[in-house]
């Protein structure tokens, strides 16, 4: 393994793949993955990818306008209109690279309908789209001899040297080493594991977005946070897979404990509506019953269109002892996906020079309040594609000559962290910024946050995953609580 890199990539989902193929084989370059490649946000994403390939019956002022009204107008309209123009290429390029989106009789690639879009523009695989598109990017990122990939291995700090970044990394066997680059893109994911019950993979601990903000770059709307309406109301499992948003819009209707609609009660685009509007509906809902009882029904549909359409989502459903195609499925919302991040310009570049940020991690704007469905994963390709691109240009100028000698002999031993911090975090998000905050209790969690938060940088813990994830999730905490006491919440 080298010790100097051109570029470190650190996150392996769809954004930190696709990053890595945009660089020529002269580059070297360090992708560095938590877990194993196959685990990120990216391989969960059901629905699809929301893109502009038939201008025929669609359009980009279309697109724009949707993007627009889900994010109540508080998108950056710069980065919409990047992300909705050049984004079809980017689609059309992963289809190069082998991804394989479902087609028609005629070798088109379908498109569906999802909560917030006045057009079918979502392209997918059956419903593992995410999944799909990590495998084939994995599969072109192995191919890289320049690529050097670093699997199930920590990222524990990250600090500004001239010319670049010194990296400290454990490797699975627990030993570590220290690393130098000239630039660094974050793709880190989002903060899915901050609370009690989301859709994000084990790897959501906000880990990147901490170490930005402790390098000092700006971390902007971290409290603008998604909660999925229609998550599987597993009984105990803090991790809970998505009823994907194209199950609504194959047909599916929400019903509540009674087994009646009510969406149309609190807007009228129904179970339609975008995520926070459903969401919304929900615990208003459960108020007005007092229950938690909620259920999508689809049992109308043919059982073969449902199993060849939604096949994971079926077999998952199945070993809940819940037949799609017979039972009603129960869902509830959970925390599902971050608008804010690590703010960026429409290259990816953070506050910080020579850093960058793509994908969930980052704030580009694209979302405003609230994401609309399908955007997420054209996000994460469009702006790593343009964040590798600008760090080409700037390579042709700037200085990127070898780092000299620097230190690898990071202490990282200590004592074991205590037991309970990361849970008592967890309920405490939970209690104050779910779907309907209650500031009322937010004054009293932030400054037991911070007292935790504190006794992780002081305690002389031992440098481990475990103490890694603690003090990023305090700190996305920390941070998220604070913007709601200034009142930087997502309205």
């Amino acid at each position: 393994m080298s010790k100097e890199y051109d570029v470190l990539i650190v996150g392996a989902g769809a954004a930190g793949l696709y990053a890595a193929l945009q660089f020529p084989e002269n580059i070297r370059i360090l992708l560095i993955s938590k877990r194993e490649l196959t685990l990120s946000n990216s391989s969960l994403a059901q629905g699809g990818v929301a893109a502009v390939l038939d201008k025929t019956n669609d359009s980009y002022d279309l697109h724009i306008a949707d993007t627009l009204t889900a994010g109540k107008n508080k998108n950056n309209i710069k980065a919409v209109e990047v992300l909705v123009t050049e984004g079809p290429g980017d689609v059309l390029k992963i289809k190069e690279m082998g991804v394989d989106f479902d087609l028609d009789g005629n070798g088109i690639m379908q498109k569906t309908l999802e909560a917030g879009h006045s057009r079918h523009r979502i392209v997918h695989h059956k419903d593992s789209t995410g999944k799909a598109i990590v495998d084939a990017l994995i599969q072109q990122v192995k191919k890289r001899r320049n690529v050097e990939i670093c699997e199930n291995t920590l990222l524990y700090k990250l600090e500004k040297a001239d010319g670049g970044f010194f990296a400290g990394i454990i490797f699975p066997d627990g030993h570590s080493r220290v690393v130098a680059a000239h630039y660094c893109i974050l793709a880190s994911g989002g903060i899915g594991r901050v609370y009690q019950y989301t859709t994000n993979s084990a790897i959501a601990t906000g880990d990147g977005i901490t170490l930005a903000h402790m390098l000092g770059a700006d971390i902007k709307h971290l409290s603008w946070i998604q909660f999925h309406p229609t998550a599987f109301a597993a009984e105990n499992d803090r991790e809970r897979f998505l009823i994907s948003e194209a199950v609504r819009g194959e047909g599916a209707v929400l019903l509540n404990c009674e087994g009646k609609r009510f969406a149309e009660k609190y807007d009228p685009r129904g179970h339609l509506a975008p995520r926070d509007v459903v969401s919304n509906a929900i615990m208003l809902e459960s108020q007005a019953t007092n229950s938690e009882k909620f259920y999508l029904d689809i049992t109308d549909k043919d059982p073969e269109f449902l199993k060849n359409r939604f096949p994971m989502i079926y077999e998952n459903c199945l070993k809940e002892n819940i037949d799609i195609t017979k039972d009603w499925i129960p869902v509830f919302p959970c925390q599902h996906y971050l608008m804010g991040g690590i703010d960026v310009d429409l290259n990816a570049r953070t506050t910080v020079d020579r850093l960058y940020a793509a994908g969930e991690c980052s704030h580009t704007g694209v979302h405003g309040a609230n994401r609309l469905a399908s955007n997420s994963l054209l996000e994460a390709l469009v702006f790593s594609r343009r964040a590798a691109n600008d760090i080409l240009k700037r390579m042709k100028t700037e200085n990127n000559e070898a780092f000299g000698e620097f230190e690898d002999n990071d202490n990282l031993s200590g004592k074991k962290l205590p037991h309970g911090y990361r849970t008592e975090i967890r309920e405490i998000m939970q209690k104050c910024h779910f779907v309907i905050p209650r500031p009322e209790l937010v004054s009293d969690g932030l400054k037991r946050v911070k007292e935790i938060l504190d006794d992780l940088n002081k305690g002389g813990y031992k440098t481990d995953r475990d103490f890694v994830e603690a003090r990023s999730l305090a700190t996305v905490a920390v941070i998220v609580l604070e913007e709601v006491l200034n009142k930087d919440v997502a309205e």
